[in-house]
């Protein structure tokens, strides 16, 4: 049975340990090949009340992360709140995936983004993620473009 709670400063460690494994996972480098720098700064960012983190348990054992970051930008005639916010690092643990651990995560971030207004909810999806976020309504958006200013760089959180 999966369970879903949201991970207060309690449970940092349980995050960041979560977060380093995925990092790892998604980069395919060992969990010691990810920075102290990106760590210490999702510890900072963990600390602050810009996101909801939250864990997914599987019988007691942590089974998957995820979080959603708020975003303020000004109001526009569509999204007349100026809330929108980010899913990110949607991850299940293998032994616990096609349970519904992200499913039940993502569902929890969105009721809490309903909660608190929001009108735009955007993610980056893996392939594997993607009918994920098709089932749930997630769409490709024709208003939005993206620019990533960090492609200099080769993966800097990574050692």
């Amino acid at each position: 049975m999966i369970t879903v709670e949201k991970a207060g400063k309690e449970r940092l460690s349980d995050v960041l340990a979560i977060r380093r494994e995925m990092l790892a996972m998604v980069n395919n480098v060992p969990e010691s090949g990810i920075s102290d720098e990106i760590m210490s700064i999702s510890e900072e960012y963990f600390s602050t009340d810009q996101h909801t983190t939250v864990l997914a348990f599987c019988d007691g054992k942590l089974a998957g992360c995820a979080t959603i970051c708020w975003i303020t930008v000004m109001p526009t005639y569509s999204h007349p709140t100026g809330k929108r916010a980010h899913i990110m690092n949607v991850y299940t643990r293998s032994e616990f995936r096609r349970m519904g651990a992200a499913r039940k995560m993502v569902e929890f971030l969105l009721a809490e983004a309903r909660a608190r207004g929001v009108t735009y909810v955007s993610l980056d999806a893996t392939e594997s993620g993607r009918p994920l976020y098709e089932a749930l309504g997630f769409r490709g958006s024709e208003e939005s473009m993206g620019l990533n200013l960090n492609r200099t760089l080769t993966k800097p959180y990574i050692k």
